[in-house]
């Protein structure tokens, strides 16, 4: 079996895969800790290797909704490769697995001397921005079995196999949605023969039947990142 590679850093050439390489401390992402909090200088960022790291913002009232998640396609923290950022939201670990830890001034230092990382990190960035336009719009638009079937769909994108740990309050915060609703919209993703649920766990039956549930948006922000000029 091959060992898990970040799609990322494996779009580098040799020479400067390596040099991001170099420094790079292997983690664990142990689910449910948070990797950073609002506010905090965002020292480090992660590639990970397998499991799904999530953005999360937090309201006043307590609720919380995902922003966007990360899986072995990219890299968490890139905000800070640019320069130096406190983070806006909450990283939190949504799917366990391993990532490649890096110093930020590390992974600045080498986007400013080495274009390749710098035009990788700016493609990514800018696929994570439109993510988030289009997000923005799902949120306001789309039903909310349509949306989870989406973000079922990411999910099981960035996982190793069919069945993900995922309990309906979960499923709930980061969909920015009532419980009921979510238990709902999962009832019938069930019926519609796309997944199985049963004691917080999901398990992807058809992929098929569920993008035919999930909402445009999912189709539009895929894995793939823009291309440049």
């Amino acid at each position: 079996m091959s060992k898990p590679t970040n799609l990322l850093l494996d779009q580098l050439p040799a020479a400067d895969r390596e040099a991001l390489l170099a420094t790079a401390v292997r983690v664990p992402l142990i689910l449910g800790d948070d990797l950073i909090q609002p506010g905090q200088m965002i020292h480090a960022v992660h590639f990970p290797l397998s499991g799904i790291i999530s953005t999360v913002n937090e309201m006043a009232d307590g609720r919380s909704v995902e922003a966007f998640m990360v899986g072995r396609e990219g890299v968490a923290g890139v905000e800070a490769t640019t320069i130096p950022m406190r983070s806006a939201s909450r990283q939190t670990i949504q799917v366990a697995g391993e990532a490649l830890k890096i110093d930020a001034g590390r992974v600045r230092a080498l986007a400013n001397d080495r274009p390749a990382v710098r035009q990788m990190l700016a493609l990514y960035h800018a696929g994570v921005q439109r993510e988030l336009e289009q997000t923005a719009a799902c949120h306001a638009l789309h039903p909310a079995e349509r949306r989870l079937a989406k973000w079922l769909l990411r999910c099981h994108d960035r996982s190793d196999g069919d069945t993900m740990q995922l309990t309906q309050e979960y499923m709930a915060s980061m969909l920015g949605s009532q419980r009921t609703t979510v238990n709902e919209a999962a009832q019938m993703l069930q019926a519609n023969g796309a997944v199985s649920y049963s004691r917080g766990k999901v398990r992807v039956i058809s992929r098929r039947a569920l993008e035919a549930c999930a909402c445009e948006c999912y189709r539009k922000v895929s894995l793939s990142q823009p291309e440049a000029a």
